[in-house]
């Protein structure tokens, strides 16, 4: 008898066992509930009310990121009136050239909500020009746009919306990202609804890629297509870290090679336009160029580094520095400047009216000046492929 039970104590030890294997690996071995799909198709469902993930997300998932800042992240749809020919209505111009298209251009972009107050960043291009801005919610609610200010030179605009209770997105440190961090992109690509696509840090500090006036990108592969531009790269946190704006690419799609403004340059635009309708940069006044063995001879300078100033305005703030044609301007404060784009970024990022230090060498001598930076005039529009709007 006592054999006996032990050998059931032990057989039914073993099936508790092989239950909590099953129950812990395979537990849609015992949740599996058969559905007929019009009677044709079989297919097998978990439990009504199982949650897809957990509180926390499912291990590898994005989910939670994503759903935190995707009610923040809006399409914006544009129309612009066509221009008409001015002998449109000419009988004889009709007669050779026909009826001429007199439908609205419409475009697609997207935008992000930051402020509970309705303001919305979003690239220059998406808006510029437009008649009619609509901006649609997440949650599918609609509201008419108003361009507060643009800023071309980083190819920004600040919209604003008036509706309640807005979902507000929350802005990161993207000066803390490092390459290889995970990242997510949310737009409106091609005008299917709000999509996410996810991938990586591919490289920081990217500029003298002839898009923007001041560049300074977050290089990502993740998958950015027209109707993107605008929305938002956001941080495995769900914090936003840049606007995408444009990417690389021979048809017109992703290549894997996109681009997005970070948010801390953002912030900067955004506060300048809401205070003040504008950004204010710093200016100096002087035509730098890229330091080359060549014009380093011609300028007798024997600088091996930084940005060679081949003309200089008269009466403008460097002229009244000190500053000379030939001079290899070597560092804005603290801030390096190994080429032209990372001097014009430093001294834009200087306050108009404060000095600041520059550090330069003049043929073989180094010597440091101070310079008081003016207000940067207006940059023209300059018209960039491969933004997808």
């Amino acid at each position: 008898m006592k054999r006996t039970w032990l050998l059931f104590a032990q057989a039914v030890t073993v099936l508790l066992a092989a239950y909590f294997v099953v129950a812990t690996l395979k537990p849609e071995w015992l949740n599996k509930r058969s559905t007929s799909l019009g009677g044709v198709v079989s297919i097998v469902e978990a439990p009504a009310g199982t949650p897809a993930t957990s509180a926390l997300g499912t291990p590898g998932s994005l989910s939670v990121p994503a759903k935190k800042a995707s009610p923040a992240v809006v399409s914006i749809n544009t129309s612009k009136a066509a221009q008409r020919h001015p002998r449109s209505n000419d009988p004889w111009f009709r007669f050779f050239f026909g009826d001429q298209d007199d439908q609205p251009q419409v475009g697609l972009g997207s935008g992000v909500i930051v402020s509970p107050d309705g303001y919305i960043l979003t690239n220059n291009h998406v808006v510029e020009g437009a008649d009619e801005i609509e901006v649609t919610l997440n949650d599918s609610r609609h509201a008419r746009g108003k361009v507060i200010g643009t800023d071309p030179d980083t190819d920004l605009a600040v919209l604003k919306i008036e509706l309640d209770k807005l979902p507000v997105i929350v802005l990161g440190d993207s000066d803390a990202l490092q390459v290889g961090d995970q990242v997510l992109a949310i737009g409106n690509p091609f005008g299917v609804g709000q999509t996410v696509t996810s991938g990586i840090v591919s490289a920081l500090g990217r500029n003298q890629l002839g898009i923007n006036n001041f560049e300074n990108f977050i290089q990502t592969d993740a998958a950015i297509n027209p109707g993107n531009s605008g929305g938002a790269l956001i941080d495995v946190n769900g914090n936003l870290q840049g606007i995408n704006t444009a990417i690389y690419s021979r048809s017109g799609g992703s290549m894997g090679i996109g681009f997005a403004i970070p948010v801390s340059m953002a912030k900067i635009v955004l506060e300048g336009i809401v205070k003040e309708g504008q950004v204010r940069r710093g200016w100096i006044g002087v035509e730098p160029n890229e330091l080359s063995p060549e014009l380093a001879e011609t300028f007798g300078v024997k600088a091996d580094a930084g940005v060679i100033i081949t003309g200089v305005l008269q009466n403008g703030p460097a002229a009244k520095a000190g500053i000379r044609p030939g001079d290899v301007i070597t560092s804005v404060g603290e801030k390096k400047t190994d080429n032209v784009q990372a001097l014009l970024t430093a001294v834009a990022g200087l306050k108009p009216g404060s000095t600041a230090r520059f550090a330069l060498q003049r043929g073989s001598d180094k010597m440091e000046l101070d310079v008081m930076p003016g207000l940067r005039p207006k940059s023209p529009v300059r018209q960039v492929p491969n933004q997808p709007e």
